[in-house]
Order: C-alpha cells, then structure tokens, then sequence
C-alpha cells in the first residue's frame, strides 16, 4: 500500500520528510518493526512510543506516525492529535475493514463476557457457521486458536486478526471488550453489528481511577452503536437498564427479576446447581433484517450458576439474531460444559466442590445468590484474598462474603494468602488483609488464616462431610486451588478412579502447570 493514500484515511496535523513510498505493513512496538513498516508512536501509560522511534527506525521502519516532530531522523513524520487512534484508524483501512466484511458481536459485562462469548460461540458453531472467538482465553479463527495474550488486543493485532478471519471464510466473530480496549480506542474502527452489556460492578478502579470513569468508558459501547445496530440490555442490571435511552441501536431487553422486559425468564429451577428454565419471548422482535416472533420454550444448562442464566439469556437472544434455529440454541446450551473458573463444578461425588474466580462484589453476589438457591448441608468457603487491587476492592470483596454469610450458615472463612502460588504483582498486602480481617471481626466471622494455598484446602477437606458444599473463592491466588483439592483428595480417597477425579483439569489453563 502506498503510504500518502493509507494517510488519507487519518487528520495529519503536518508533515515533514514527505514521499510516496510502499509501505509493508504497520507496527507500534519498536522491537517488532519490520523493514518497510510504518512506526506509529503511541503513548502509554508506562512507556512513550516517540522515545523508540530512532530504534523503530534503525530496525527498518521507513516512516513515522507522531504526536510531536522528532528531530534527527530523516524519514517521513506525520503529526496527528493522537497515535493510539491513528492506529486503530490506520490498522482498520491497512486491512481493508475487515470487520464491515464480517457479522461482528461485542460482548462486555464486568462479570461474565468470557462465558457469554463461549457460549455464543458455541452456538453459531453449532449451526453450521464459521466463527471466529477473541477474549480473555484464546482467539480462535476457524478451526486455529491460540491463547490469548490480552482480554482485547491492540488495535492493529486486533485487525489483523479480523482479516485473517476474513481470509479464512469465517462469518461470524464473537470479542470480549474489556474496559480498557475501550478506554484506550482499540475497538475504535471495529464495526459490531450486535452489542450487549449485561452487568457493572466495581473493578479496575485502579485503571480508571473512578467508578463513574469506568461506567463511561464500559456503556460506551451501547451508546456509540449506530441504528442500524442491536444492543441487548439486562433490565435487572441498574446500569445496562440506564442505557435503553441512550443508544440509537434497536434495543432488546432481557429480565430474570423484571418481567417487563421482552425477553424474560420463567419457571426457573435452580435446585441442582444447574438451571433449568423457560425462555418467553413477550413481543415480536423486529430489527431491520429480521423478526422474531412472540413465543416461549425451555432451556437446560449444563454450566452451573444463577449467572449461567443471565449469560446464556444474552447469547439466546444473540443466537436469535443470527438466524440459528431454537432447537440448535437448546442442544448447545445443553452441551456447553462452560469457562474454567466460571462457577465450575469440579468434584461431585457425596459432596461437591465448586471453583469460582470471586472477582469482585458483583461477582461474589451472584455466586453466593447461586448457592442460596441449591440444596446442601453445609458451606465451606475457602478464600485467597485478593492481592494488589487496594483497600477499597477488598472492603467491598468482604462486605460481600459477610452480607450473604448469613443466609448461608457460614460463621467461619478459611483465608489465604497464597504466598506461593502468586507473583509479584499479585501478592497481599498489610492494608489489605487488615481490611478483610476487620469487616470479618466486624460481624463475628471467624478467619482461619493461611500463608499458604495447599494448607487452606487441607482444612476444608479435613472438615467436609456428606452433602457439603467445599467453595474454592479467589482469583490468582485461587488459580491452583483445583489442581491442589484434587491432588489432596486423591491421596485422602487412594481408591478414588483417577482419570474421573482429574478430568477437570484436562483442559485447564489457570493453575495446571
């Protein structure tokens, strides 16, 4: 591509060094450049892009995209307002849009965009269609995958992913879009024709230094789609309802509590764990394409959960919108086995135990308003302390375990530290665990602290009887919780069939090495 046409596509402020020349390609990370790319100087939040301009260059770069001129190096600079938008800009139009060529879904949430990916994956595959998948775990184009380094990637990795679907013949693509990406304009050019926003609750604070900034960036999603675009809000969320007025997209609401909303959840059956449920489409659905028709019919899930519901009411509906029959949504949902970490039910014999990543208050309330609803004994909680996220999402983390305490029976909380099973960035600190402690004391819980992982578990399994629940809560410090109570219960129950009580961690990427 020759780069004065690729130019076009951006507000250039100025331009110094100026020629036609054919470009070979963009980057942003100087130590990737290629011979005959173009740098585009982007700042973050830890390193400035224009400080590695003169190694981008000596690498092989042969112009630059700057916010300011840099002197002593004679190749074409042209000066925009911004480089992180001049990327995604230019990344969009290098690759020839590729998402205009594609029926593009984003999915945010705080809690559940994995699963709710996942499980939209699964039903477009189901259908026959070929789908691409990025997230959290893995990006998936066709029949490759390969594990994913951000929740959203950089703009320009981003595009060229897109446009390797393109190539390979997908139709559908499925994107977790974090906060982040959003903040940062990563997603800026892509061009989704279905967006959703399920839930908000406080996280990443640190990033966006207030909970209203996060707020803003996260619903911008829903308020910058076009109207020729469908956005699909959970009335039982406070702040996705907010959003119904505030888009210019065709709106479709779901409710598991509102029943105005009009696609709802009846006759739900949440005994087991694993919900059973009637889906009742209250109104035709008329989109610009497409109508869906007033009707009802069941769902069975095999992933467990009351936030299971919410997430597979948004990929019904999206499933809806795709055309795939409701016989393929219900086979799907049947047999997706669901996101490890995700309320995963990893031992089920005469007690159960379940494995939940525990992120943040919105998290831990469904999670624990899951277990309220399903028949055991007793609850035994075993709890890594979240580690480098402050005093404010910890309180909060706390706060949650002890409202629901109560209802649930649970007077005690075996804590951990997980001082080995953690790295640096993700270690407790004092002020942390003073906090936790203290709400605990504040309502008479009592902690059984640990500084080590393995030894929190031995507690519980020590203590486990027959018709208990054992819930292994926490993210990083929780990733090899699984792997330890199985390891544990292995050696307690030697007559145990192996390959059954370690099949959950066949597959398993968090924790498994």
């Amino acid at each position: 591509m020759e780069l004065t046409k690729l130019m076009e596509h951006v507000n250039v402020k100025e331009v110094i060094h100026t020629k036609q020349i054919d470009i070979a390609g963009l980057a942003y990370n100087s130590r990737k450049v290629e011979k005959g790319q173009v740098f585009v100087c982007v700042r973050g939040f830890k390193a400035d892009g224009h400080q590695f301009a003169g190694q981008a260059v000596e690498n092989g770069a042969i112009a630059l995209v700057v916010e300011e001129f840099i002197e002593g190096l004679d190749v074409p600079q042209y000066k925009v307002e911004s480089g992180r938008n001049a990327l995604a800009t230019l990344a969009d139009a290098y690759y020839d849009h590729p998402t205009q060529k594609l029926k593009t879904i984003g999915i945010t949430a705080t809690n559940g965009k994995t699963s709710t990916s996942f499980m939209t994956n699964a039903i477009l595959e189901n259908n026959g269609l070929k789908t691409g998948l990025m997230g959290t775990v893995v990006v998936k184009i066709g029949d490759y995958a390969e594990p994913s380094e951000l929740t959203t990637p950089e703009s320009l990795d981003l595009q060229r992913f897109y446009a390797q679907m393109v190539d390979a013949g997908v139709s559908h693509a499925t994107m977790e879009v974090s906060s982040s990406a959003l903040e940062l304009n990563r997603v800026g050019c892509v061009d989704f024709d279905i967006v959703t926003l399920n839930n908000i609750s406080r996280e990443h604070i640190d990033l966006h230094s207030s909970f209203e900034n996060y707020f803003e960036h996260k619903s911008s999603l829903i308020r910058n789609a076009g109207a020729d675009k469908v956005a699909i809000l959970n009335l039982d969320d406070k702040y996705s309802a907010s959003l119904v007025n505030k888009t210019k997209a065709k709106v479709i609401t779901i409710g598991v509590e509102e029943q105005s909303a009009d696609v709802i959840c009846r006759n739900l059956d949440l005994s087991t764990g694993r919900a059973k449920f009637t889906v009742d489409i209250t109104r035709d659905l008329v989109t610009q394409d497409l109508v869906i028709p007033k009707q009802h019919f069941q769902i069975e899930l095999s992933t467990p959960g009351f936030h299971s519901v919410y997430n597979s009411m948004v990929s019904i509906v999206i499933g809806l919108l795709c055309e795939v029959p409701i016989e393929t949504i219900q086979k799907s949902l049947y047999e997706f086995v669901g996101v490890e970490r995700r309320f995963e039910i990893i031992f089920e014999d005469d007690f159960k135990i379940i494995d939940d990543h525990f992120a943040n208050s919105g998290n831990i309330d469904i999670t624990l308003g899951t277990l309220e609803k399903m028949d055991f004994n007793r609850v035994s909680l075993v709890y890594a302390i979240r580690g480098d996220r402050g005093v404010t999402v910890n309180k909060e983390n706390a706060e949650a375990i002890a409202r629901w305490a109560p209802r649930l029976g649970i007077h005690e909380v075996i804590a951990t530290l997980s001082r080995s099973h953690v790295t640096q960035k993700d270690i407790v600190s004092d002020a942390e665990l003073a906090v936790f402690k203290e709400v605990m004391e504040e309502v008479g819980i009592n902690v059984h602290l640990y500084e080590e992982l393995p030894d929190a578990i031995g507690h519980s399994l020590q203590e486990v009887t027959e018709g208990d629940l054992l819930l292994l809560a926490g993210c990083q410090g929780m990733d090899y919780g699984a792997k330890i109570a199985l390891e544990q219960l292995e050696t307690i129950r030697p007559n145990m069939d192996k390959k059954k009580l370690f099949q959950p961690l066949e597959k398993r990427v968090a924790g498994n090495s």
